[in-house]
């Protein structure tokens, strides 16, 4: 027999100790009232009555599904997003709650379940919806202390993809080496250097550019970080050479965001990691914990700043091809002086 329920405002209210014991004691649907009765939301009530599992009434006239979804997408912002990332869960056995308030937190799992014993914050969001990169850091900050965030991505067909957020500490086994001073050739795109054995001691310690004859083409990022690092000094195919200032203003001209992409690449260096353009996988850097001989790039880095957004479907393409070539999909967050790299990882839940 369904539960019974009276329609008040916009709770549905459930009287009858048998059926409160079934939707909350077993089931943590709705919340327990000062007088003992138990309220359900419109989103409970709506997924209990679609699973024939709850009949509501209005003044002794039972209330149909239709109405309740009326009712709901009329008074719920984003309802249907928000009712079908609830419906995916519940269905997956998962007794979350509609957080209802001003919260980007959509819902919330703070009781253990036989699913998952951490405490979960799932922010549910339609395709057209837009990725704030500033939002999911604040929020992965606050949550991910004592739990587990994750990204519901509701398509047009209704279709979910979750992602799991997570801070990514970024390690690897190789810190920067020193190198006697050489001077390279800065073109448009690249940087030459001929000195043929301080670029074997490049390519060979820490994989720095690519051969060039019996030299070494640089990346712009590679060529700034050492001449930082005062094992480079830079000329022109003029035989001009350039200070560390002219050098910067140079390299700057070609690539505009250099300077952040250097304070990423900088830190990763630092972290003992072996960075290489990302470009061919549509990611700033590839990021390997040791040489190339022995594994794969483990990461592939986007850098971007605090006030980044994106659309959904650009996320999506991204993080499914970091899946698909086994690495890991990061976003390294700039600001003056902080980088926090933010993990988003595909999910079955």
């Amino acid at each position: 027999m369904d539960a019974t329920g009276e329609l008040t405002g916009n709770s549905i209210i459930v009287t009858k100790p048998h059926d409160i014991g079934r939707l909350y004691d077993k089931s943590r649907f709705g919340h327990r009232t000062k007088n003992g009765t138990l309220a359900l939301n419109l989103l409970e009530a709506i997924f209990l009555t679609d699973d024939e599992k709850l009949q509501v009434y209005h003044n002794h006239t039972p209330i149909t599904l239709t109405d309740l979804v009326t009712k709901a997408a009329l008074t719920i912002p984003d309802f249907e997003t928000t009712y079908l990332a609830y419906k995916d869960l519940r269905k997956r056995g998962y007794p979350i709650h509609w957080t209802t308030t001003d919260s980007p937190i959509t819902f919330t799992q703070t009781k253990p379940s036989p699913l998952t014993t951490t405490p979960l914050s799932i922010c549910a969001f339609s395709e057209r919806d837009l990725l704030d990169i500033a939002q999911t850091l604040a929020l992965s900050t606050t949550t991910l202390k004592n739990g587990k965030l994750w990204y519901s991505l509701v398509d047009e067909e209704g279709d979910i993809t979750y992602y799991d957020i997570t801070h990514a500490d970024l390690h690897g086994e190789i810190p920067p080496q020193t190198y006697p001073k050489t001077t390279g050739m800065l073109l448009k795109d690249r940087l030459l250097l001929f000195d043929q054995a301080i670029a074997k001691q490049l390519l060979d310690s820490e994989f720095y550019g690519k051969p060039f004859g019996q030299g070494l083409q640089l990346s712009l990022v590679e060529a700034l970080y050492l001449a930082n690092r005062n094992i480079l000094q830079i000329t022109t195919p003029e035989h001009e050479t350039l200070t560390d200032k002219q050098s910067e203003r140079a390299i700057t001209a070609l690539q505009p965001d250099i300077h952040q992409r250097l304070q990423v690449y900088t830190d990763l260096k630092d972290r003992g990691l072996l960075v290489k353009t990302g470009f061919k996988f549509g990611a700033d850097f590839r990021a390997y914990t040791t040489m190339p001989d022995k594994a794969h790039a483990e990461f592939l880095i986007h850098v971007v700043s605090r006030d980044f957004t994106s659309v959904w479907a650009e996320i999506s393409r991204a993080v499914r091809l970091a899946h698909t070539v086994n690495k890991e999909f990061i976003f390294a967050v700039v600001s003056k002086k902080d980088i926090d790299y933010i993990r988003l990882g595909r999910l079955r839940p």
